[in-house]
């Protein structure tokens, strides 16, 4: 199990829709990113900072909750976040105003035009989907050729689950590709496979850093939270070479019809 998120209820958005995670009404602001997580948003805005673009025209950050991240997208012209849970984006606009648009909507049916952005985001949230493939060719629609996705996923071979899993405390391989539902609606993926779903919906990877390396509560406990973050972020390059961590971030940039 790699993904520290709490458990929301299940919802389904339609029909046709995988269940869809909703975090209606749930104290995630509050009760999940307390003082004690401190290390981990501070290595995940390390992880965005190095790989987002600093400015552009037109930005929207799927599954933005409660807006953690907006303040890292004052270079863009117009930002958009976009969630499932309303009372989120509520929370999102007593913080931030009219800095940015809040939409709500399932990231299975995203309600925008072909190439309607030039930059997506997406942290903490593709854990949630049953089906990450189509999420990333909808997310491959949203982009124009050249347009650049930062995505987070939740990294199934990390270095504790291989543990786990030789020490046979642990079911199921760190080593198979296909995707692992370890809680309901909490999935981790492997990273070849995330690479391949991406090259399947038009997005070439371009960088991968490695994020969370010592996301572990007794290192945070032992440790002041400003070491920890500057040891992260010294190591955090070697996500080109190697992914063992709980936490995974990439740069992927969407090809012409051509490249593809």
């Amino acid at each position: 199990m790699s993904s520290d998120s709490p458990a929301p209820s299940a919802a389904t958005a339609r029909p046709t829709s995988p269940p869809i995670c909703d975090y209606e009404g749930s104290r995630y602001r509050t009760e999940f990113w307390t003082p004690q997580r401190q290390y981990e948003d501070a290595v995940e805005r390390v992880a965005l900072r190095a790989l987002l673009p600093p400015a552009g025209r037109r930005l929207i950050e799927i599954g933005a909750g409660h807006g953690r991240l907006a303040d890292l997208y004052t270079g863009y012209e117009q930002v958009t976040l976009f969630d499932y849970a309303h009372s989120q984006l509520l929370q999102a606009r007593e913080r931030l105003g009219a800095a940015c648009r809040t939409v709500q909507g399932d990231f299975y049916h995203l309600p925008f035009a072909a190439g309607a952005f030039d930059t997506v985001v997406i942290v903490r949230t593709l854990h949630h989907a049953a089906d990450a493939p189509a999420v990333l060719r909808g997310v491959a629609h949203l982009l124009p050729p050249g347009g650049t996705l930062v995505l987070e996923f939740a990294n199934k071979r990390n270095l504790k689950a291989i543990l786990r899993y030789l020490l046979r405390r642990q079911s199921w391989s760190p080593f198979d590709p296909r995707p692992v539902e370890f809680a309901p609606l909490n999935f981790d993926f492997h990273p070849r496979w995330i690479c391949q779903q991406l090259a399947d919906a038009g997005l070439r990877v371009e960088r991968v850093r490695t994020v969370s390396h010592f996301r572990d509560p007794l290192l945070k406990r032992l440790l002041p939270t400003r070491l920890l973050v500057a040891l992260d972020r010294a190591v955090q390059r070697t996500g080109e070479w190697w992914q063992l961590t709980p936490s995974v971030f990439l740069r992927a940039t969407r090809l012409s019809g051509d490249e593809g």
